[in-house]
């Protein structure tokens, strides 16, 4: 009987241990990433990620099956840049074929909706927000890319 009290102590502890070591900045975003259904989905968190590390801009990370999506933002006068990297592979090759639209929800529930264009130097998908209310942003970045659904929720504050 002991023994199995201090085993389920252990584990416990074990439990414990690996929930101080994950990162503490983890918000819940959901990635869906489904070629013939639209119901897969996968739950993954954001991570701000160094520039140069993991192919990362300094921004909000989801890797979903073998993409990896990023969102950067920053704030201008017009309003916020949005940048998205979408890449594929260990090597995070830019696709530079896919329709991107970036679906924003303005901290006043309002909808949003902003087809973005790749920019061919800069290997990425950009789009200006006109917006520059105060509050939480939340970006849902639709990508098709050859037929091919590969989406990402992300969100930032002003």
């Amino acid at each position: 009987m002991q023994l199995k009290v201090s085993a389920i102590a252990v584990a416990a502890l074990g439990l414990l241990f690996l929930g101080a070591c994950s990162s503490g900045n983890q918000t819940n975003n959901q990635v869906v990433n489904s070629t013939s259904s639209p119901a897969a989905s996968t739950a993954t968190s954001p991570s701000s990620a160094p520039a140069g590390a993991h192919g990362g801009q300094g921004g909000q990370v989801v890797e979903s099956g073998p993409y990896h999506l990023e969102l950067v933002t920053a704030k201008e006068a017009a309003g916020t840049h949005i940048d998205f990297f979408l890449q594929k592979g260990d090597n995070h090759e830019p696709i530079a074929n896919a329709k991107v639209t970036a679906q924003v929800q303005l901290p006043d529930g309002s909808q949003k909706s902003l087809d973005m264009k790749y920019d061919a130097q800069g290997q990425h998908y950009a789009a200006i927000l006109p917006e520059s209310n105060a509050g939480e942003y939340k970006v849902a970045i639709l990508s098709d890319i050859s037929g091919e659904k590969v989406n990402g929720r992300f969100s930032f504050k002003q």
